[in-house]
């Protein structure tokens, strides 16, 4: 297969990464998170997060949002999201289902909601009829690569705590986030009042792995048994952990969120020369969404992997990765010039 623009969940892992499992593969140790790497590992995140984050790991991302969300909520809350949000799309009613929860969707155009459309959300407070607000859930960047700013962010937050509620972050892609925003992590999360992250890994090159972050250890109370229950203790931990420890070594995260930010910035300079191709969204991070002339997009993606997001508006989304190479990008370019070369001589004939 050639390089995929469809997700960083196609790209490989990082040959650091790789090494740091190999080397934690030398001998025996302890199971269930009691061992040396998990330590280490949480030791790290506190150093980018802050002293008092508590932090658990568990294997993938709908795991990270759907236990987060249910250590902060009964079965009679409700959670706010946007309609185009992970947790609302692609997590198989899982958010629901698990936490017994009602989601409240809000019709968004870049994935942000805002602090006037959660106000009309937050109604029936106290009515024993009514499902009770308890969570605003955002995701930084929001699944079409916009970004929240800072104060906006924090709007929401102080929104949710006036409300007795808690913010939400899926972080699946916050590394992104933060290397475009000149940011810490921290500063990007819970300098902002997230309460709950869900921070990512997979996607910004480990094998497997997200971590669940609480403001404090309160927030956190009888976690280790809704992992448990939740089937995401992993007895081998340290497969885990120590995989986080090397990404947060060093700044790796942020050379891999930065080179792929940097690559969706460099396909949506060459696409811009392409009259037909429209980009519709602001690149942010590391994906480009354009709407591309339909005649192609089948051809297109006999050769190159990607999403088709918008059938009816034949919009698209290509993501670049830690792995996304300039040449992987003006090739794609080059096939998709030639494509609608050969439809244009096509179409006069």
């Amino acid at each position: 297969m050639k390089r995929s623009f469809a997700s960083d969940n196609y790209s490989g892992i990082h040959s650091e990464i790789l090494k740091t499992i190999a080397q934690t593969n030398n001998d025996h140790s302890i199971a269930y998170g009691n061992d040396e790497y998990t330590k280490r590992a949480i030791i790290k995140i506190k150093e980018h997060f802050g002293n008092n984050i508590a932090t658990y790991f568990v294997f993938n991302g709908t795991a990270a949002n759907v236990l987060a969300l249910k250590a902060i909520t009964n079965s009679f809350n409700s959670i706010i999201c946007a309609n185009s949000s992970h947790i609302n799309v692609d997590e198989c009613g899982a958010p629901e289902n698990y936490t017994r929860c009602k989601l409240l969707p809000i019709e968004t155009v870049d994935g942000k909601v805002t602090k006037r459309q959660v106000e009309q959300k937050i109604v029936g407070i106290g009515d024993q009829h009514h499902a009770q607000p308890k969570v605003i859930s955002i995701t930084q960047p929001t699944e079409l690569g916009v970004l929240y700013s800072g104060e906006e962010i924090k709007e929401l937050a102080k929104l949710a705590h006036d409300n007795n509620m808690y913010l939400h972050m899926d972080g699946a892609r916050l590394s992104n986030a933060a290397a475009s925003l000149n940011q810490s992590l921290k500063q990007a999360s819970f300098d902002l009042g997230v309460d709950v992250l869900s921070f990512g890994g997979t996607k910004n090159g480990l094998m497997f792995g997200e971590a669940i972050l609480f403001r404090n250890s309160e927030l956190s109370k009888n976690f280790q048994y809704i992992r448990k229950q939740g089937m995401q203790l992993y007895s081998k931990m340290r497969f885990i952990s120590a995989q986080f420890e090397a990404i947060l070594n060093n700044d790796l995260w942020l050379e891999n969120a930065k080179h792929s930010n940097q690559m969706a910035s460099f396909l949506a300079n060459e696409l811009a020369e392409i009259p037909s191709i429209k980009i519709t969204q602001k690149v942010e991070t590391n994906s480009v969404f354009a709407i591309v002339p339909k005649k192609i997009i089948a051809e297109l993606q006999k050769q190159y992997s990607f999403y088709l997001w918008n059938e009816d508006k034949s919009e698209v989304r290509w993501m670049c990765t830690f792995d996304t190479r300039k040449e992987d990008i003006l090739s794609f370019v080059s096939f998709i010039k030639e494509l609608l070369n050969n439809f244009y001589c096509t179409s006069v004939t």
